[in-house]
């Protein structure tokens, strides 16, 4: 059993996975509660079906891009219960945009997936698709709409947290992009449990002890 947190931006979600399905899954958003929702959700969620933390075999975080408070929760949380667990249990860091891609249909060539970073800002990347998975076409960065924009110079599809004012922006772009659906859009936090499954069957683990968060500024 793994459990999933990903507590990168006022987007939580949290998921336990037995390597075969999704057993629990919550997504809610917080309006910086994170500190005092995301430890009694892990237990409630635990608890609804079953399942005791001591039964985990690993646990997968998001590592960021994101919010400086959220994913130093997440990360905590995550890094004491690891360590907390005899033996340690290994701890798998997902970037948090891979999250989002991971789960978007192939209907374009290229993928663009954002989340809000504040001030008029998004944390970005792009994938490109090969064979039957999205692979990332060059690291994340930021940047404001209007720039983002620009780069959208071939057709793309583009999910994440797009908000009304980038929602306006890329409508003006026209048939240049598809906007994925608010449902596409959401960053399910079993989807980052299957990512580190995968890692974690490939023993592509972190270190508790020197695993950190990824800011972009």
């Amino acid at each position: 059993m793994i459990l999933a947190l990903d507590t990168a931006t006022r987007v939580v979600s949290l998921a336990l996975h037995d390597g075969r399905e999704v057993v629990a899954e919550l997504s809610w958003r917080s309006v910086d509660h994170h500190s005092v929702e995301l430890a009694p959700a892990v237990r409630d969620l635990s608890q609804r079906v079953g399942i005791s933390l001591r039964e985990l075999r690993a646990i997968g975080v998001a590592l960021g891009p994101g919010s400086y408070t959220g994913l130093r929760i997440g990360l905590s949380l995550a890094k004491g219960l690891a360590m907390a667990m005899t033996p340690p249990i290994p701890l798998v860091g997902v970037l948090t945009l891979d999250i989002t891609a991971t789960a978007q249909p192939h209907i374009l060539e290229r993928l663009c997936v954002v989340s809000q970073a504040g001030r008029g800002r998004v944390n970005a990347a792009f994938y490109r698709w090969q064979r039957d998975h999205w692979a990332a076409d060059g690291g994340p960065f930021i940047a404001d709409w209007p720039d983002l924009a620009a780069r959208l110079d071939v057709p793309t599809q583009v999910a994440g947290e797009i908000g009304v004012a980038g929602l306006e922006i890329l409508s003006a772009l026209g048939d240049r992009v598809r906007v994925a659906s608010g449902a596409e859009s959401l960053r399910r936090a079993g989807f980052l449990a299957e990512i580190a499954y995968h890692r974690l069957a490939e023993d592509r683990v972190d270190d508790p002890a020197t695993l950190t968060p990824i800011y972009l500024t």
